[in-house]
């Protein structure tokens, strides 16, 4: 299957097709008894060079479609620019075993790549340098001038370098789709938080209410009925007795439901956690989070939400990761969170911006992280937070 026609896609097979009508030309050149007569006039039998020229041509198909799989989902390594020159080398020996202008149109295909393996400056300087090495073709194995020859491969320059600023738009585009949806997922997990916070603060406000003008109000009444039940006597102490009564189950119902709403006014936290997770290219992001999760102190829950936010973002920018498993309990009072991830790790850690802002804001709720990590082992993080000042309080005297 194809999939979904996206910017990378499109660029892909807009290079592969490319790539199969420059084979349909070495086929006409192969069967131009011109062209034959001339590149058997070489060195080199004619069924020799049309080997070459095929072998050549067929290795940079198959590199090509290697190198151009995920394009914007994985991460550039050293790999890459072993085939970045394979494809330079294999587009070259095409002009120069079919004695044509073909290899530059192969290097136009390339140019589209490179946007995507090379930072920018690196990218221009291989695209300007690969056109040139192609000017020694046109002059040895074309017989061209000097100076056609450098205009030849000028011209080939400059249509490469429209394909490389058409990729690098596309490029731009799709880091910019990224970061709004990775903004967006941030924007639902945090409005997902605050509507719970909005919640747990109106059953709060409720449960306060019903507590302070009912609750003191039915607790008075309950009061002055007891004294009028022993100042009267016959039928209407009975009467006296009867509100007596109803006064203190009412005022049993009313502490029930303070009671009752002040229970319910958690806030869950895995609710908010898993928008975070969707949809993230180039990383499977596998959560194992108890639900409900609940907590009741807002700011708790926010630095955890911020905390898996940086996980996340970091893993996605630095680790070049294929998978990152991230898991959250509730055990003992205390917020345990574990994440890991498949990918470079490093044996001399250095804490950027992150990960000393998570130690900051974990440090503000009593919480702590520990990281883990070596070469090509991965990273891994364990975060605890208590989920109350108290639990806090007890968690230091305990270490003391």
């Amino acid at each position: 299957m194809m999939g979904p026609l996206n910017h990378t896609r499109l660029l892909r097979w807009a290079g592969l097709f490319t790539w199969a009508m420059t084979g349909f030309w070495l086929v006409q050149l192969w069967l131009d008894p011109g062209a034959a007569a001339a590149l058997q006039a070489g060195s080199h039998p004619f069924a020799v060079l049309v080997a070459r020229w095929t072998a050549v041509y067929l290795s940079f198909g198959i590199v090509y479609w290697w190198i151009s799989r995920d394009l914007g989902r994985r991460r550039h390594g050293a790999l890459d620019n072993v085939a970045l020159l394979v494809l330079t080398a294999c587009a070259i020996g095409v002009s120069v075993f079919s004695g044509s202008g073909l290899g530059s149109v192969l290097l136009m295909v390339m140019a589209g790549l490179l946007p995507w393996l090379l930072p920018l400056a690196p990218g221009v300087a291989w695209l300007v340098a690969s056109n040139l090495a192609a000017i020694p073709v046109f002059v040895t194995v074309m017989e061209f001038p000097v100076l056609i020859a450098a205009a030849q491969s000028l011209l080939y320059a400059g249509f490469s370098s429209f394909v490389f600023v058409t990729a690098l738009v596309a490029r731009q585009q799709t880091e910019a789709r990224e970061e709004q949806r990775r903004l967006n997922a941030e924007l639902r997990a945090t409005r997902r938080l605050l509507a719970e916070s909005a919640r747990v603060n109106e059953r709060t406000r409720i449960s306060r209410e019903l507590h302070d003008l009912l609750g003191h109000h039915l607790t008075a009444l309950s009061l002055n009925l007891e004294v009028a039940g022993h100042l009267v006597e016959g039928r209407p102490k009975e009467h006296v007795q009867q509100a007596h009564t109803l006064a203190r189950l009412l005022l049993t119902d009313v502490r029930e439901a303070v009671s009752h709403l002040r229970e319910g006014g958690t806030i869950d936290l895995s609710a908010a956690l898993r928008p975070l997770a969707e949809n993230v290219p180039a990383l499977d992001i596998h959560m194992d989070i108890q639900s409900p999760l609940n907590l009741d102190d807002p700011e708790r829950a926010h630095v955890l939400l911020r905390c898996t936010q940086e996980i996340i973002t970091n893993v996605v920018r630095h680790a070049g990761a294929g998978n990152l498993w991230l898991g959250a309990r509730l055990e003992d009072g205390w917020v345990l969170m574990d994440a890991r991830d498949d990918g470079r790790g490093t044996d001399q850690l250095r804490a950027g911006n992150g990960l000393r802002g998570m130690r900051e804001r974990l440090a503000q709720v009593g919480g702590t992280v520990r990281v883990e990590t070596r070469a090509r082992a991965g990273f891994r993080l364990h975060i605890e937070v208590p989920v109350s000042d108290a639990v806090a309080a007890a968690g230091e005297g305990a270490r003391g």
